[in-house]
């Protein structure tokens, strides 16, 4: 045995594990672990407005149809030049929820809150606490999820007001 090379080898998988270990880790819809994706522009743009939602939250064809009516983005017009815009559906699409049975993910949901594992994950929270004050709507993650901004939202740090 070569206690050199041992200790070589035993060192980088130490590093290995190190690297994995200090990414950023998002938990899925599907429970599943894996490093939270991340694209500057998307953040720049989709976050200077409101949290900039994990691309996993929705499927491919909820985001592409989104991205398609950004002079209609829920009451406003958050209209980008072309490049940004195919910039972010590109990382959205890329990043999208995927189906557990291979079939295509239905589209028509636009709203995260809408999808059903929104509803399980928050069947809890009445709908006085969602218009309160501190919250105001079911779509203000930041409200209870206090690392929302960094896609985190695992439930030991939910803090609900």
């Amino acid at each position: 045995m070569n206690t050199t090379r041992d200790l070589q080898r035993l060192s980088a998988a130490t590093a290995l594990c190190l690297v994995f270990l200090s990414a950023p880790l998002a938990a899925r819809a599907d429970g599943a672990k894996k490093p939270a994706p991340t694209n500057p522009v998307w953040q720049e743009e989709c976050g200077g407005c409101h949290v900039a939602y994990p691309p996993r939250f929705l499927p491919a064809e909820s985001w592409k149809s989104m991205m398609g009516s950004l002079d209609r983005h829920f009451g406003t017009d958050a209209s980008l030049d072309a490049r940004a815009a195919a910039t972010i559906e590109a990382f959205l699409v890329q990043n999208a929820k995927r189906s557990k049975t291979g079939q295509k993910a239905d589209g028509s949901i636009l709203r995260i809150t809408e999808t059903k594992w929104f509803r399980s994950e928050h069947d809890e929270i009445s709908a006085a606490k969602w218009k309160s004050p501190a919250v105001g709507s079911a779509a203000n993650c930041a409200a209870c999820h206090p690392n929302a901004e960094k896609g985190s939202f695992r439930e030991r740090d939910i803090k609900v007001p």
